[in-house]
């Protein structure tokens, strides 16, 4: 196939948009059942720490399936690594739907494939990703595909608490299961369109993430992965504490969905004006008032306890997110672009980034698991998000420096760094 004509600095080409549609239906069938699987779960069982242990296993899972398909990713196969994601991810749900009422108790089995399933998707969505972007178009990027996922994250949550609040029984889960399955698999057939990429012919580096530590680039790197560990444990905490706790607070389904539905409308006012306005010169400030107000945000939660309180703290996360998740996520990109070398070691570097996130997981639901197993009460809760929910600033700390300082300048430089099509 020949190259490609190149879209003029900024503009997203063909593959561009339709690796954004992919990752529309990805997440489409993950807000429909994903917001409400760990009710499920603590329905059946009344478990903080089982759903801790389940996201624990997921994380592990992702971790360990990022290291060894990065060996597929290397050979030029990111499109059927993120292709093999979605079939996993459809598997998933068919296994929950199998399982029925016994689901909750294979806690660790359905954690190890929804992380086999995260973890062959994002590795080849991400190196998809680094491939059909430059440093010129990545925040465009991230800022579309947070509007999609802000859209997605209002209707579909909302849809599906009204879905499970107006059926019998179980009956409603169902339903957004087997709906989740149907969008999977419709993804996995999509996906087909995305091309794969030239292989560099070099073989995997399988000890990056070990060597990382004694080369010279890491000398830049280093710090990123502590950014990226802090970004990674705030992110589980509170993946599974913002939902649980609306739904413990409510009772409600709908009251779940109406509150996605408000804070995800929230969220895509703010990722739209941060991927149209943010600038790369910008990033350093911006990211520092995002942390600064995520932290802020969970003030609320220590004067009461009520709906208002979650929803006024909900409202406050998704406002500012977007200037943490923007910067962090361009940025980190960009490092990878700012060497030929690493380049071409582009899916070795993929793999580092999303074990430094992981490490981060890891460690954040095992301070959940412990902190919780000792006491579960409210007081607690809220110290614990406070804690885990100001590690962005501690990322911020990390990154200061290297929020895009090689954009200033040489930006030419990234776009000569693209690999060609296939």
């Amino acid at each position: 196939m020949p190259a490609r004509k190149r879209p003029d600095a900024g503009q997203l080409d063909g593959q561009s948009r339709l690796l954004l549609l992919v990752n529309g239906l990805f997440i489409t069938a993950s807000f429909f059942s994903g917001t409400f699987l760990n009710i499920y779960i603590w329905k059946a069982t009344r478990d903080f720490v089982l759903l801790g242990w389940y996201t624990l296993f997921t994380h592990v899972s992702m971790a360990a399936t990022f290291w060894l398909a990065g060996y597929f990713a290397k050979k030029g196969a990111s499109g059927t690594t993120l292709r093999a994601g979605i079939g996993v991810a459809a598997l998933f749900y068919g296994i929950v739907l199998l399982f029925g009422r016994a689901a909750p108790h294979y806690a660790w089995l359905l954690g190890l494939i929804q992380g086999l399933a995260t973890g062959l998707f994002w590795l080849g969505f991400n190196v998809i990703y680094f491939e059909v972007t430059d440093a010129a178009s990545r925040d465009r990027f991230n800022g579309l595909a947070g509007v999609i996922s802000s859209v997605v994250g209002m209707a579909a949550p909302w849809i599906s608490g009204f879905t499970i609040s107006h059926t019998p029984g179980e009956l409603g889960y169902r339903i957004m299961f087997m709906v989740s399955l149907a969008i999977f698999t419709a993804g996995f057939f999509v996906s087909f369109r995305l091309h794969n990429r030239e292989a560099e012919g070099e073989s995997y580096d399988w000890r990056l993430p070990v060597r990382i530590w004694k080369m010279r680039e890491g000398e830049a790197w280093r710090p990123v992965l502590g950014g990226l560990a802090f970004q990674g444990l705030r992110e589980t905490v509170f993946t599974v504490m913002i939902s649980l706790l609306v739904f413990i607070q409510t009772g409600s389904e709908m009251k779940l969905g109406n509150f996605s539905l408000i804070t995800q409308l929230v969220a895509f006012c703010s990722f739209y004006v941060t991927g149209r306005w943010l600038k790369a010169e910008w990033r350093q400030i911006g990211m520092l008032i995002g942390t600064i107000c995520l932290a802020l945000a969970i003030v609320p939660l220590f004067f009461g306890s009520g709906y208002g309180a979650l929803l006024t703290f909900g409202v406050g996360t998704w406002l500012f997110l977007p200037l943490f998740i923007v910067p962090m996520t361009s940025s980190v990109f960009d490092l990878i672009g700012t060497r030929r070398e690493s380049v071409r070691s582009r899916a070795e570097y993929v793999v580092l980034r999303e074990l430094g996130l992981n490490a981060g997981r890891i460690a954040g639901m095992i301070i959940y698991i412990v902190t919780l197993g000792v006491s579960s009460a409210p007081p607690v809760i809220r110290w614990l998000m406070l804690i885990t929910g100001s590690a962005p600033f501690i990322s911020w700390l990390f990154m200061r420096k290297r929020l895009a300082p090689q954009l200033r300048r040489d930006p030419k430089r990234f776009r000569r760094n693209r690999p060609a099509y296939r």
